[in-house]
């Protein structure tokens, strides 16, 4: 009786695994898109649209993601991801609005649109990373739409923005959608070392996932931000708005910008050195205008960011007025929320987050700061009144 052969031995099928991309360990959806994207054969989408909360880790993955990119086939693989890191890589373009409330046509029509059609200068690729595309008008989104409609094989974008829902659908709809989820509160409280318990986890839920806002909350800057917020809620609600609680918040909004302001100064005077002579003057005037602007930038987002305190502390107020303390985001300030909830009724604090919402929403539409705020004290003052004695 004959034996069967032996089957031959089979060769081994090595298994390429794709390595994750640093930040992506809390964003399954983000895992699910981007990790197929850079395996072996695979062709990236032309554009994706990273879409989540501030401080969840957009940037860093698209930092990451871009230097996978552009890593393929490079000559020096190795030195792609630190030149990345510096934005000095000449196949990556990272573009900032430069206007103070949104982006401009100038931002990306050579940068972006102009720049795109190159081929890459060493890499298999060009890559284009554009923040808060949300920000686009009509006009700036026309002028993408031309890249996003018919982009050179080379060419990948990676557009950013806090919401989905605030990009232009003309936008949205030509791009990859790829979700950044909030992170959890008791993760970013225990990032914040030497930050005590109940503080962290206010600052933590206050950021309502934002990374980088619950630092800044935990700061000097934060708290004093947060005093401020609370100090022009509580003034409306005793009726002692005559002492012109806003005044504060203008105040913080006006250092923040100063001082990013500031840096700018610093950083020009640093560029100024390799600039020729003949293109000073046109460099300085255009470095003015751009810092005049990135001033009004963060003044508003500051005075946003007040008055989104102001907003929560109203919102922290009706749940303890409700008996739904376990849902307060200010569990370092409780004493505070119960004596100023004590007699407060819930229609009248909604209808005052309704206020503040408003008014907060219409610093974009270039009002005046200071007419908006004490506007917004009065009507406050008279709401919460006259909705108490309704009750």
């Amino acid at each position: 009786m004959s034996v069967p052969a032996e089957p031959p031995d089979q060769p081994e099928t090595e298994t390429t695994v794709t390595p994750l991309l640093p930040g992506l360990e809390s964003h399954p959806h983000a895992r699910a898109i981007l990790t197929p994207a850079l395996a072996p054969g695979a062709t990236p989408s032309h554009a994706y649209l990273f879409h989540g909360p501030a401080g969840t880790g957009k940037r860093t993955v698209a930092r990451a993601f871009a230097a996978a990119l552009l890593g393929e086939g490079a000559r020096t693989p190795g030195t792609v991801a630190e030149r990345v890191a510096r934005d000095s890589h000449p196949d990556l373009t990272w573009v900032r609005p430069s206007g103070a409330a949104e982006m401009l046509v100038a931002d990306i029509e050579q940068p972006v649109v102009a720049a795109a059609t190159h081929t890459p200068f060493e890499s298999a690729r060009r890559v284009f990373v554009i923040e808060a595309v949300e920000t686009m008008n009509d006009q700036t989104a026309n002028r993408m739409l031309k890249i996003l409609e018919e982009p050179p094989s080379f060419t990948h974008l990676v557009l950013l923005a806090d919401r989905r829902e605030d990009v232009l659908a003309t936008i949205a709809s030509r791009c990859q959608p790829v979700r950044f989820d909030p992170l959890a509160p008791a993760l970013l409280a225990a990032r914040m070392d030497g930050v005590d318990g109940d503080r962290a986890q206010a600052c933590a839920r206050l950021a309502m996932g934002d990374a980088g806002l619950a630092q800044r909350l935990a700061s000097a800057e934060g708290q004093a931000l947060r005093a401020r917020a609370e100090e022009f809620v509580r003034s409306t609600l005793a009726g002692s708005t005559a002492s012109r609680p806003w005044l504060g918040l203008l105040e913080a909004a006006k250092t923040a910008g100063a001082q990013a302001g500031e840096r700018t100064q610093e950083q020009l005077e640093r560029e100024l050195e390799f600039v020729p002579s003949k293109e000073r003057k046109r460099y300085e005037r255009e470095a003015a205008e751009a810092r005049r602007r990135g001033e009004r930038r963060v003044r508003t987002q500051t005075l946003g960011l007040s008055l989104r305190l102001a907003e929560l502390w109203l919102r922290d107020l009706m749940c303890v007025s409700e008996g739904a303390g376990e849902l307060v985001h200010a569990v370092d300030r409780r004493p505070e929320l119960e004596s100023d909830a004590d007699g407060c009724d819930a229609l009248a604090l909604r209808s005052g987050i309704e206020l503040v919402a408003d008014t907060r929403l219409s610093l974009s539409l270039n009002v005046s700061e200071e007419l908006a705020l004490e506007a917004l004290a009065y009507r406050l003052q008279a709401t919460l009144a006259s909705e108490a004695v309704a009750a």
